[in-house]
């Protein structure tokens, strides 16, 4: 009996751009597992006041979890609401630099394909969220570190069911040539 590979989905992003939605309403259409980000449970109590210590637990926290949920994963593809590449764009921010096993990990953890999500949204204020008037330097820090990836992505954009409708799509193409 041959086993089908995992697929693995990931939408990404700036913060207030709709990925936990995308991924959650993904997961619901394909019948799987949405992985949640593992930071919004982290940094409930912190404040906002973050370390490179905090980024690296939420980095084994999301890695741990994933890895927890990929036998949940039903039809051979798994969502991720974002991944350990907003680790490293973090602490690049905040820190300076990347932690060493961080950096390490990202090369190994594939993804097959990848919803960037476009700044098109207003921004949602919530308290886990910061730098709300530089979303589009993020964006672009996105495209650079999916590109040095080699990653096959698409840029979602769109308001409401449109956008919904713009990831399903790029989702379906992708799946098109990958089960096709």
């Amino acid at each position: 009996m041959h086993e089908t590979p995992l697929l693995k989905i990931a939408v990404v992003g700036p913060e207030s751009t709709g990925k936990s939605t995308m991924a959650k309403k993904l997961a619901e259409r394909y019948q799987t597992v949405c992985v949640p980000e593992y930071a919004r449970y982290y940094c409930q109590n912190l404040d906002n006041k973050y370390t490179l210590q905090d980024e690296v637990n939420m980095y084994y926290g999301q890695v741990a979890l994933e890895e927890s949920l990929i036998p949940l994963a039903s039809n051979g593809l798994l969502i991720a609401d974002t991944t350990i590449m907003t680790i490293k764009i973090w602490s690049d921010h905040l820190f300076g630099h990347t932690p060493e096993e961080v950096l390490n990990e990202i090369k190994l953890r594939k993804y097959d394909f990848y919803l960037l999500m476009d700044i098109d949204l207003p921004w949602e204020d919530d308290p886990l969220r910061d730098f709300p008037e530089q979303r589009p330097h993020f964006l672009e820090v996105w495209k650079k570190e999916l590109s040095q990836l080699n990653a096959n992505y698409s840029l979602i954009s769109g308001q409401g069911e449109a956008r919904l409708e713009n990831g399903i799509a790029a989702v379906q193409s992708f799946l098109a040539g990958h089960l096709g």
